[in-house]
């Protein structure tokens, strides 16, 4: 009997991300290229979150792991940072899984032209819909959360409260 090797894309597709395991790498949109290169490996480009991503590192093994269990010997993961990462490339699905898990997806990501540029003063966030009843009227109640790229925040209405995927 010849068993069918899964192809690379649809395994690398498949892995969780680390920090929000409700997402693939895919539906995060950290998943650049997947290519299965003539000596049989695999070589995955992937994109930080944001440059020094801690999590980078586990994706790496993760997406090596996952790969190696499917078959291929030869896995190469490259980092790729051009075009960088913003919260826009999160899959239309991916946006539903965080919204089903409790988890704001996040709005557009702001615009930029150059280098991000630095500032002390506060951030200002656009009104972010309560993923347990829908409500507008929402509060954050940290910047930051489990991970830099998630917030904290509180329906006024239901009280619940909730993070949310920062726009990046």
């Amino acid at each position: 009997m010849v068993t069918v090797r899964q192809s690379a894309a649809s395994v690398a597709a498949a892995v969780r991300d680390p920090e929000l395991p409700v997402l693939t790498l895919a539906e995060l949109g950290v998943l650049r290229d997947v290519r299965e290169d003539a000596d049989g490996g695999v070589t995955v480009a992937l994109t930080p979150t944001y440059s020094g991503c801690p999590a980078i590192a586990e994706m790496r093994a993760d997406l090596d792991a996952a790969l190696r269990d499917a078959g291929y010997e030869q896995v190469r993961v490259v980092t790729v940072l051009s075009p960088p990462w913003t919260t826009d490339w999160i899959s239309e699905t991916g946006r539903a899984k965080l919204l089903a898990a409790g988890i704001a997806p996040p709005g557009p990501a702001p615009r930029r032209d150059g280098p991000v540029p630095l500032t002390l003063l506060p951030t200002r966030t656009a009104v972010v819909p309560c993923p347990h009843c829908g409500s507008p009227d929402t509060e954050e109640t940290s910047r930051h959360s489990a991970t830099p790229c998630r917030a904290l925040r509180r329906c006024r209405v239901c009280r619940e409260p909730f993070e949310q995927v920062k726009e990046l």
